[in-house]
């Protein structure tokens, strides 16, 4: 992991080491102040070279005024490179998740994943730039202010070298515990964000069903496990802060007692005492700079860790090396002895599908119905390898579909679902979803086949408006047809529409039947529907069971033989 954090400053390697160089002269320029205040105070205020005092004087403002700039280059400078580095690692965890399959969503939340985008990265940020620039100023006054603590007296620098022994075994004792908790919090942080994507999404369901009040406490439930473990987090701190502040006092006491010791001695002068309570600030500010930091480092640390274990995962649906690139797809799908569940594999169980077997020719109109759980949609799913079979295959033109280049794959298969989504943004932008480069044109083109464009053009922004979160400013039918014209527009051979209007209105499904049917044209076709009314003309019905396939025919055949089929077509009528 601690590789990992390391290379993302490759690409920033002159940054940052123009911020370390900024960083150790600027920690030499404070260890050069209590040099020159010592041989002031020894050799030229005891003569009568009063001149050199004021040449001293001009050449510490120098330093100081050099000592600004470099304060300023770390300031500003090494932000500027953290921000680099948490945009770097913000786009590769984009693109990660960009990658990755239906598994790996079926189990995150995503307001986890959000803030492991911002809040978590915005830690690692700060860290970045921080962490590396005050370890190594801390490490540079530690070692030079010792060095010259014991030239100026050894048996004082001993003295206190046991102190900065005792303070280091503290912290490192402490720095346990702090971790721990900090791995608590994100944990707390990511369902607490969780919480509220999910609270935010849904409130219009919230409003509909008076449920403000136990929506609040479920809310306040993860709000006060956050309040709790922030509380943890700060007990750790303020053991690990006043017990470092303890020992520095210590040390500081240490130093004055057996400094005034030492003077009454004569191991010591008063003027080498100022001297060395001068390096002892200098021996302590560092520590106190990483006693204060530590939060930080903390922080960024726990957030690399989310960062990093989303970065190691893998997709399980992965792309075949020199997978088959191939435009001219027919449309031809085979589904042979194919076995399947969303759970673990397990050979003792009953399956969502069993030695499944199906063959649809190219240009087919195929209807599948049957009760709820029996895998209808789940075949939809299967053909874009949204998830892969645990035996058996499934073959479009005679090929296997694991072997597809998976973009390829999917540039043939176009989906439309009863859950439609609508991004945020233009009715322009959605619809050009379908094909990222088509024209203005392609896209007014693709409106009126999905008979949506005289809707569009009747607002007052046309193809610019915005549509809200999720298309909340559009109709169900309105949006159905928007992801229609998507699909007009990427013109796939395969078409999986999976209950596609069982949401609608009588009228709105007619119209967007005229749209789909235009949109089937010459094209493999696979039709998921409760609504039997709407198959009527399929080329053939599967009635699916638990079994596997109960019935297959067209509606005639299937009516005529009264089984399963014409009890449900039955049923739908009544109702």
């Amino acid at each position: 992991m601690f590789k990992k954090f390391v290379s993302y400053y490759k690409p920033h390697w002159k940054l940052f080491t123009a911020d370390i160089i900024a960083a150790t002269l600027m920690g030499a320029i404070d260890l050069i102040f209590p040099i020159v205040s010592r041989k002031t105070l020894n050799e030229y205020l005891n003569t009568d070279n009063i001149h050199m005092l004021y040449i001293i004087a001009g050449v510490m403002i120098g330093f100081f005024v050099l000592r600004f700039f470099f304060s300023y280059f770390i300031g500003y400078y090494g932000h500027i490179m953290g921000i680099r580095i948490e945009t770097d690692m913000r786009r590769d965890l984009f693109h990660k998740l960009q990658l990755m399959d239906y598994q790996f969503y079926d189990k995150k939340k995503t307001g986890v994943l959000v803030t492991n985008l911002t809040t978590h990265l915005h830690d690692i940020s700060e860290m970045s730039h921080h962490a590396p620039e005050n370890i190594f100023i801390s490490i540079l006054m530690l070692i030079g202010s010792f060095i010259l603590l014991g030239l100026i007296n050894w048996r004082l620098t001993l003295i206190i070298y046991v102190f900065m022994l005792l303070l280091v075994l503290f912290s490192l004792y402490r720095r346990k515990k702090m971790i721990q908790r900090f791995k608590e919090i994100r944990v707390v942080q990511g369902e607490l964000a969780a919480r509220v994507e999910s609270s935010i999404s849904g409130i219009r369901l919230t409003q509909a069903y008076s449920n403000r009040e136990y929506e609040e406490a479920r809310f306040e439930k993860s709000n006060n496990e956050y309040k709790k473990a922030r509380i943890r987090v700060f007990k750790e701190l303020a053991l690990f802060g006043t017990g470092n502040n303890f020992l520095i006092n210590m040390a500081n006491l240490a130093a004055l007692v057996f400094g005034g010791l030492f003077v009454y001695k004569g191991y010591i002068t008063i003027v080498d005492l100022t001297a060395f309570f001068l390096y002892i600030n200098f021996l302590i500010q560092p520590i106190n700079r990483l006693v204060n930091s530590m939060e930080q480092i903390q922080q960024g640390m726990s957030g690399f860790a989310q960062f990093y274990e989303v970065m190691q995962k893998e997709p399980e649906i992965v792309n075949p090396e020199n997978g088959v690139v191939k435009q001219d797809f027919e449309g031809k799908i085979e589904f042979n002895n194919v076995v399947f569940d969303y759970e673990e594999e397990d050979d003792d169980k009953k399956h969502l599908l069993n030695n499944f077997n199906l063959t649809i020719e190219p240009g087919k109109k195929i209807a599948i119905v049957g009760e709820t759980g029996v895998g209808k949609s789940t075949l939809s799913k299967l053909i874009p390898r949204f998830y892969d079979v645990q035996a058996g295959e499934i073959l479009v033109d005679g090929i296997n579909v694991k072997d597809y280049d998976i973009k390829f794959l999917r540039s043939a298969i176009g989906h439309v679902q009863q859950d439609v989504f609508i991004f945020y943004g233009t009715i322009k932008e959605n619809i050009l979803f379908g094909r990222p480069d088509a024209s203005f044109e392609e896209i007014i083109d693709a409106a009126k086949k999905a008979q949506i464009h005289d809707f569009i053009v009747s607002l007052d922004d046309g193809y610019d408006t915005i549509v809200g979160e999720r298309g909340v400013r559009l109709s169900g039918g309105q949006q159905q047809r928007i992801s229609i014209a998507r699909l007009f527009l990427k013109n796939p051979k395969i078409l999986l529409l999976d209950e596609a209007t069982s949401s609608l209105d009588n009228i709105t499904e007619k119209q967007i039947q005229k749209a789909l049917d235009l949109l089937a044209l010459n094209k493999t076709t696979i039709i998921i529907a409760h609504r039997l009314s709407t198959i009527k003309n399929a080329d053939e019905i599967i009635v699916l069971g638990k079994d596997g396939i109960m019935e297959r025919g067209n509606h005639d055949e299937l009516l005529e033989n009264k089984g399963y089929y014409f009890d449900l077509y039955e049923a739908s009528v009544m109702i």
